[in-house]
């Protein structure tokens, strides 16, 4: 039992995380105000180019209304920028590091003008797909 323990305890401290090698990273702000009301702001930055923002208030359905910016800079040296609001519509992301969906093909496009077009002059369709005659 006492071999099992020691084992433990030498696997434990080899997998320690090892911080010889880290930066130290310098905190420039660090400014918090929150009223206690739901209302509050935040800025944080620090000296590797991570900067975030944000601001909130009390929503109409008992949640908290955010808004912020978050930055950072990515390997190769560029840097990103994401906006967010999260409200009662939920998490709402904006920025040029998000996916975006494949653009549709030429044949699919076309079909969705048509079918914006038969609805338009008062075409529909059934459940199996037929077309609904009215007179």
């Amino acid at each position: 039992m006492k071999l099992v323990l020691l084992a433990c305890l030498a696997a434990l401290a080899v997998a320690a995380p090892q911080f010889e090698n880290a930066i130290p990273v310098l905190i420039l702000r660090d400014d918090r105000v929150d009223n206690g009301d739901g209302n509050f702001n935040y800025a944080f930055e620090s000296d590797d180019g991570i900067a975030i923002e944000a601001s909130g208030s009390s929503g109409s359905v008992g949640q908290s209304n955010i808004q912020g910016t978050i930055r950072f800079i990515l390997p190769d040296g560029t840097p990103a920028d994401l906006t967010y609001v999260a409200d009662e519509n939920g998490y709402q992301p904006q920025g040029a590091l998000l996916p975006t969906p494949h653009p549709l093909p030429a044949h699919a496009q076309e079909q969705l003008l048509i079918a914006d077009e038969q609805r338009a002059a008062g075409i529909t369709f059934d459940q199996r797909g037929f077309r609904v005659n009215r007179k």
